[in-house]
């Protein structure tokens, strides 16, 4: 542990410059006693840190100084490994260079540590894609990566529930989840997300904008979803679910999951229990009800309850 802390001080102070005792320990996660001690074991070894005093203060290495060492373990290559998904980086443009990257860090790395990686990528592989789905269109994704990286505006023709509208944009980064692929845009205004299977046509501009030093695309994802996932669900409904329809309950979505698992756990006759779900409206939630046959009963909404089952005539009727 100790000697991989006095690793990550010596690259703290390479990479970022003069800091603070107070900043590296909190970095470290250590006292700034410790880091006292640290820097002194750090110079007795030959490496060169200054101590500068004042208001502005702080250790700094010798100007011009750097070292040789990477700093990289087993374990931090078995997950370089691991993480470097092939497939996504394909749909980026970047497969050849992630590729090409790790040939040279296997070179790079010792004989034994070598069996580790190739062991990692034989034994555990990771699949974005949901199930009984296929990846989503990324016609446009090259493009669009390069105009986030280069701060490049792009011009879209943007198939939204809305109809079809054009919109020039800001890309302020890409997000990959479930296999599909979204934007993190501006418009002029507040950042946006953008589905890119749904970008029907797009024109690479050469108007450079400036991406607000701000914005952090993992916070706004974050807090992007959340929002979505609050407004989505726009009422309730309260159903009776037999065993097999909990656990077939469970997995309609993750909020309705929460839900299950917030219910009571007493169940009535035949271990049928009662369970307030949320839903997204009374069509969708009688489509996904219809799923679960004679597992589920509803209670309420009434709305909900005439619609599945002017449904389940409808279906008999056909079988009459």
């Amino acid at each position: 542990m100790r000697a991989s802390r006095l690793l990550s001080l010596l690259m703290l102070l390479q990479s970022r410059g003069r800091m603070s005792a107070q900043a590296l320990a909190e970095q470290l996660e250590v006292s700034v006693r410790t880091v006292y001690r640290d820097v002194d074991e750090l110079s007795a070894s030959g490496v060169p840190v200054w101590a500068e005093h004042g208001r502005h203060g702080g250790f700094v290495l010798q100007p011009g100084w750097r070292t040789r060492v990477d700093g990289l373990t087993a374990r931090e290559a078995q997950a370089m490994f691991l993480g470097g998904l092939p497939g996504p980086a394909a749909q980026l443009g970047l497969g050849e260079a992630m590729a090409s990257a790790q040939l040279k860090l296997l070179a790079a790395l010792p004989a034994d540590w070598r069996d580790d990686a190739h062991r990692v990528s034989s034994r555990f592989h990771l699949d974005p894609i949901d199930w009984y789905r296929g990846p989503s269109a990324t016609d446009h994704l090259p493009a669009i990566a390069q105009a986030v990286w280069r701060e490049r505006r792009i011009a879209v023709r943007y198939e939204s529930w809305k109809g079809v509208v054009e919109r020039t944009l800001e890309p302020l980064g890409l997000v990959l989840k479930a296999g599909t692929w979204y934007l993190a845009a501006t418009s002029g205004k507040e950042p946006r997300t953008y589905r890119l299977s749904n970008i029907l046509e797009l024109t690479l501009t050469d108007d450079v904008f400036v991406r607000p030093k701000t914005f952090d695309l993992a916070g706004y994802w974050a807090a992007s979803t959340k929002r979505f996932e609050a407004e989505l669900y726009r009422g309730e409904a309260v159903v009776r679910v037999s065993p097999r329809g909990v656990r077939m309950l469970r997995g309609l979505s993750a909020a309705v999951a929460e839900a299950v698992d917030r219910a009571a756990d007493a169940a009535g006759s035949r271990g049928w229990r009662e369970v307030t779900i949320p839903i997204e409206s009374i069509e969708h939630a009688a489509g996904q009800l219809l799923r679960l046959g004679a597992e589920v009963q509803v209670m309420e909404p009434a709305a909900l309850r005439r619609r599945i089952a002017d449904t389940i005539a409808a279906m008999a009727s056909l079988y009459d």
